[in-house]
């Protein structure tokens, strides 16, 4: 029997669209790749974290169940101007789902990116409780609040490194596969009614926009114009933009094997509700970049 080929996997950060990965994942195996090695940031970090220690499906059923209001449900909202969620709640109901473990104890080697936003710098999580590297892997800015540790504040690990490739380890003979979810391509969503999903945006967003508007009065004095972006819309767009330009940058340098491009234009950051489109549209990322790559090998 032929030894399967090892796969060094790297996931990027970019909210929701970040179960894209799961699809991805899902067709390595079905290809017959074993994956040895995983690193990733932000959402990238918790669909790695889910796959290193064998619960991926369990995620991934759980995440496929959510509706508009579950996600909601999960959102501890706070007022305050390091973020209006706080996260506990949602890590709560994680871990009552899959308990927490010690990423040493995975069952292969795993790598969580977090960003020290005091001192400026990089953090890696590659030992301790997985949760707390997830907590603080996900804190996006002014979004999020951030994690306290050590008497520092982490944040989420897309701001400094948002495609990790210098962070999984390396096995001889292996292949550098990374899923960039921040690629500046056009999408193309699978058909349904329009009006039913306009619907769906419309009514899952009214909730959420709402305390935004209520705690964004709170902790700005200035206003925005009718005719400008929404706060949170301003910070995940700025946030995108950052990831995709230091993402190219980080495929350019380490020249991975393979990358397998996914439509910053899928979703926006907390649309989970979209898990099975995005999931969907993992798989068929794959299957469009692994042809390419069976027709040069």
């Amino acid at each position: 029997m032929a030894e399967r080929k090892k796969i060094a996997l790297v996931l990027s950060s970019g909210g929701a669209r970040g179960l894209a990965h799961i699809g991805v994942i899902e067709r390595l195996e079905e290809e017959g790749y074993e994956i040895s090695a995983i690193a990733g940031s932000s959402i990238g970090a918790v669909i790695g974290a889910y796959y290193a220690c064998g619960q991926l499906d369990t995620y991934k059923k759980w995440v496929l169940n959510l509706d508009r209001l579950d996600l909601f449900n999960l959102f501890d909202f706070t007022i305050s101007t390091k973020g209006f969620i706080k996260g506990d709640k949602l890590f709560r109901s994680l871990e009552e789902l899959i308990d927490d473990r010690l990423i040493e104890h995975l069952r292969i080697p795993f790598a969580a990116i977090a960003t020290d936003i005091v001192n400026q710098k990089e953090v890696v999580f590659e030992s301790g409780s997985m949760y707390r590297a997830l907590r603080a892997s996900t804190a996006i800015p002014t979004v999020i609040k951030p994690l306290q540790m050590d008497g520092v504040e982490l944040i989420d690990g897309g701001v400094i490194n948002p495609m990790p490739m210098d962070r999984v380890r390396r096995s001889p003979g292996d292949e550098l596969v990374v899923v960039n979810i921040n690629a500046n391509i056009e999408y193309e969503r699978p058909k349904m009614d329009a009006n039913q999903q306009k619907r769906v945006d419309q009514n899952y967003s009214l909730k959420l926009n709402s305390f935004v508007k209520k705690w964004a009065a709170k902790a700005y004095t200035s206003k925005p114009s009718d005719k400008s972006l929404g706060f949170t819309d301003l910070i995940n767009r700025s946030l995108d933009l950052v990831q995709d330009q230091l993402t190219n940058a980080r495929i350019a340098l380490h020249k991975p094997d393979l990358v397998i491009n996914f439509s910053k234009k899928a979703c926006t950051t907390f649309e989970f509700y979209k898990a099975k489109e995005m999931i969907q549209g993992g798989r068929d990322a794959f299957d469009k970049e692994f042809e390419k790559l069976k027709r040069l090998t």
